[in-house]
């Protein structure tokens, strides 16, 4: 999937004027929820440049959106106090990335009863997850 600047859901975000959906910005960059939530929170770190991977950021690109990371996680503390987070990239179509615009996701992850965690990103690729439990 191809999606030039025009045609780019976050580039449109971007482009706007004081988007609804923006949480937060700076000079690179902005938070936006999740579409498709994962859990309550759910949140996107996206860069106003029409960049797809995370490699062809520039350092101050990279830093700002560290900055909004940050500050995305004290204001989801705040409002859902998670007990953990999932901090994630998809980069590229067999990573996974559907929008080809860099965005790095940040997941709140809350204590559930008969729920293990443990492997956390490794379920990407669900047979290599469990290494723990001896099962193959």
């Amino acid at each position: 999937m191809t999606y030039e600047h025009e045609n780019c859901p976050f580039c449109q975000i971007a482009d706007a004027n004081n988007h609804h959906r923006v949480l937060e910005h700076n000079d690179h960059g902005f938070v936006i929820r999740d579409g498709f939530p994962v859990s309550e929170g759910h949140s996107l770190i996206i860069p106003k440049r029409h960049v797809q991977s995370f490699f062809e950021l520039t350092p101050a690109e990279r830093n700002a959106l560290l900055e909004l990371l940050e500050t995305a996680k004290a204001d989801l503390d705040r409002e859902y106090s998670p007990a953990a987070y999932n901090i994630g990239i998809n980069d590229g179509p067999a990573a996974g990335q559907t929008v080809p615009h860099v965005h790095i996701h940040l997941i709140p992850r809350f204590d559930e009863a008969g729920v293990d965690p443990r492997g956390g990103v490794r379920w990407v690729v669900p047979e290599k997850a469990d290494y723990w439990s001896g099962r193959k």
